[in-house]
């Protein structure tokens, strides 16, 4: 039987620390079980006003209300969406650009939006910046974008609600099943549809996923990693 109740999931933090890779396996993970899932790709790389260390506020302020713009878009077209970023990751970039101020009034937005997350995964910065032609790789940058969303993301986002992951644990063996399972019970669904064999895992360890600033405090999650 298909949901009745859609769900949406982001995959939050700064930039080069392989959200979109995390994304995209969870995205397939919901697929193996059966369920389809709709994909939300980073809209930053559209800004026509510029990103990266020299952004404005008003091209953050592009970003935020793309990133809202394309949710609304998308939520319906499947049972799950998966979205590369959310806001909250957008407001730290936002806040940064505007010098720490609110300049155009954006809290109440974000506050409100970020309650319609099922799930945030916080990908944690624990690898080195690569070069990919588009996005800084300015440590000093990402450094103090991660350092606003420690500070914003327990505001934004309630912890029960919310994953820590290191970004180095985000490979070809990570599996992302248990997170699913995590969802689907968050919206009282099943994850398995009619006629998919149940996941077998080969065995498990407990994941100590770094964790810097306020984000030390949410709560942990045993994930399946396969063989080591």
């Amino acid at each position: 039987m298909t949901w009745q109740r859609h769900a949406k999931i982001a995959f939050v933090g700064s930039h080069g620390i392989r959200k979109t890779t995390a994304a995209h396996a969870f995205a397939h993970t919901i697929q193996r079980a059966g369920r389809s899932a709709e994909y939300g790709r980073e809209v930053v790389r559209d800004n026509p006003l510029g990103f990266n260390e020299g952004a404005t506020g008003e091209a953050q302020l592009w970003v935020l209300v793309s990133q809202i713009r394309q949710e609304l878009e998308l939520a319906r077209k499947a049972e799950v969406l998966v979205t590369d970023r959310g806001v909250m990751d957008n407001f730290a970039y936002y806040l940064r650009a505007c010098g720490g101020a609110d300049a155009f009034s954006v809290e109440p937005l974000v506050r409100a939006w970020s309650a319609t997350y099922d799930l945030v995964v916080r990908l944690i910065p624990d690898i080195a910046l690569r070069a990919d032609g588009v996005r800084s790789t300015n440590d000093a940058f990402r450094d103090e974008v991660e350092a606003i969303l420690d500070a914003r993301l327990p505001g934004l986002v309630r912890p029960d609600r919310l994953v820590v992951v290191r970004a180095s644990e985000v490979t070809d063996s990570f599996d992302w099943w248990p997170i699913a399972e995590r969802l689907a019970a968050i919206v009282g669904e099943t994850l398995l549809a009619d006629g998919v064999r149940a996941h077998r895992a080969p065995r498990h360890r407990q994941v100590q996923a770094a964790r810097t600033g306020p984000a030390a405090d949410a709560p942990q999650l045993a994930l399946d990693l396969g063989d080591e």
